[in-house]
């Protein structure tokens, strides 16, 4: 059986866990909370990151700290995971999806003008598969328009746009260290702050909206409510997980980066042939090997697909349903202008196994199924 995702675990992460462990603390912002921010903030140059329960949180966390409320609106692709719609909604904001772009299936930076309205707050963008958003644009559009923007970088750790992290573009970047991540603490998140005006509010807001973190930097005499918040501090012990992998960053980067590359070359062919699609980076983007997909011709070919590398003990997915499409998207959003690629681009995708222990003997057996399925006939 070849796996589509393994998480990632290793003798170091255990070492760590042992640590935390005898610690004999347990609970936010302890040992390793500190080394993995210390870690994200001299790797991204952002002023601030604060560790948090999922990318969800981190997510949501910004939605408050742009003041996002009732009657507000935010604009975001629809082929996204239900978290990025599900922090706006929770604000009490609408949803106003707009299509994406079929070359990297994110936001498409040219629709995203005439979707604004006075109502309109920020613009929330999601890096797909670790590949960034055309940022200068966004920005400049942000500008001229007085928006804030949240970049959805749950993906996209160890990418980058013309050189500078995903996250730190924004005035919020959330990343997410689920078990399916590059980096991954089972459930965990991060939350990049990128104004230096913002970190105080957003310490209160992650330690249940009282000022607790200045109390144990010795800045106050003590603590006390002083806004809204919620606990979003992750166990210390899930830092000490992931800090095991961080200690090894680009190993685990290179280790994706090769396989992807494999992949690539590998399934060429087929895509010169014109039976699939590759991924694309623009130029100027270096992603981080997240998630490799092919696109077939259409939803019908693709689930064939599916099948007959099932068959094999090949374990392949597709990926998000569009949430204009959903029951919650059409009670909490709308969709703005034509839905010309989200729902048809979606259809066709479909991601390949890849993790770190996903040996170049399984990524060549993966390829060679894909050739075979084209080429026997077993599409018919």
């Amino acid at each position: 059986m070849i796996d589509f995702n393994r998480p990632y675990s290793d003798d170091n992460c255990i070492k760590h866990v042992t640590k935390a462990l005898n610690n004999h603390y347990h609970s936010g912002d302890g040992e390793y909370t500190a080394k993995c921010r210390k870690w994200f903030e001299e790797t991204t140059g952002c002023p601030a990151c604060l560790m948090t329960t999922s990318g969800t949180a981190a997510l949501e966390m910004a939605v408050l700290l742009c003041n996002i409320g009732e009657g507000d609106e935010v604009i975001l692709p629809s082929f996204t995971f239900s978290s990025t719609a599900n922090a706006v909604v929770r604000a009490g904001a609408k949803c106003v999806f707009i299509d994406v772009r079929p070359d990297t299936m994110n936001i498409d930076e040219t629709k995203i003008e005439s979707a604004i309205t006075s109502r309109t707050k920020a613009i929330m963008c999601v890096h797909y598969a670790g590949v960034a958003c055309e940022m200068d644009e966004i920005m400049r559009i942000a500008k001229q328009h007085d928006l804030k923007v949240i970049e959805d970088a749950a993906q996209g750790v160890m990418s980058k746009y013309h050189g500078k992290a995903l996250g730190t573009f924004g005035d919020f970047g959330c990343y997410s260290f689920h078990e399916t991540k590059n980096y991954s603490m089972g459930e965990g998140g991060a939350l990049l702050v990128n104004n230096p005006a913002d970190i105080e509010r957003a310490e209160i807001l992650r330690e249940k909206g009282t000022n607790r973190s200045k109390y144990f930097r010795g800045e106050i005499a003590k603590y006390s409510w002083v806004d809204v918040g919620s606990s979003y501090l992750p166990s210390d012990i899930l830092c000490a997980f992931l800090w095991g992998q961080l200690e090894n960053a680009d190993g685990l980067y290179g280790k994706r980066m090769h396989l992807w590359n494999m992949y690539y070359e590998l399934l060429k062919p087929l895509a010169d042939e014109g039976y699939i699609e590759l991924p694309v980076a623009p130029e100027g983007i270096t992603h981080n090997a997240h998630i490799f997909y092919i696109k077939t011709a259409d939803l019908d070919g693709r689930q064939k697909l599916i099948a007959y590398l099932k068959g094999l003990d090949i374990l392949t997915v597709f990926h998000y349903v569009p949430l204009h499409s959903a029951e919650a998207g059409l009670k909490f959003g709308r969709f703005d202008g034509e839905d010309k690629y989200t729902t048809s681009e979606s259809e066709r995708l479909l991601r390949l196994p890849m993790h770190y222990f996903l040996s170049d003997e399984d990524a060549a057996a993966v390829a060679k199924a894909i050739a075979g399925f084209y080429h026997d006939g077993s599409k018919e």
